[in-house]
């Protein structure tokens, strides 16, 4: 089964539309600051405390503690 270039001029035609139609997306987004999230940047700077900082630490500690009982308790389907 053969293409004719015809089928394939209209393919390669319109793949170029839709990635120029993605890139002027992309650059409209970039131009209209889109992609700008600075309350979010600034949030994280300054709720990171120690404070913070040593809860993350205590918490993947418990997650950690709570895998470790499940993993010792056997906990499965009977063979």
């Amino acid at each position: 089964m053969e293409l004719s270039s015809g089928i394939v001029a209209i393919m390669i035609g319109v793949s170029t539309f839709l990635g120029l139609i993605g890139l002027f997306g992309l650059l409209w987004g970039l131009k209209t600051g889109q992609f700008d999230d600075e309350k979010k940047f600034l949030d994280g700077v300054r709720n990171d405390g120690v404070d913070a900082l040593r809860d993350a630490a205590n918490q993947e500690q418990k997650k950690k503690d709570a895998m470790k009982k499940h993993r010792e308790k056997n906990y499965g389907p009977p063979d």
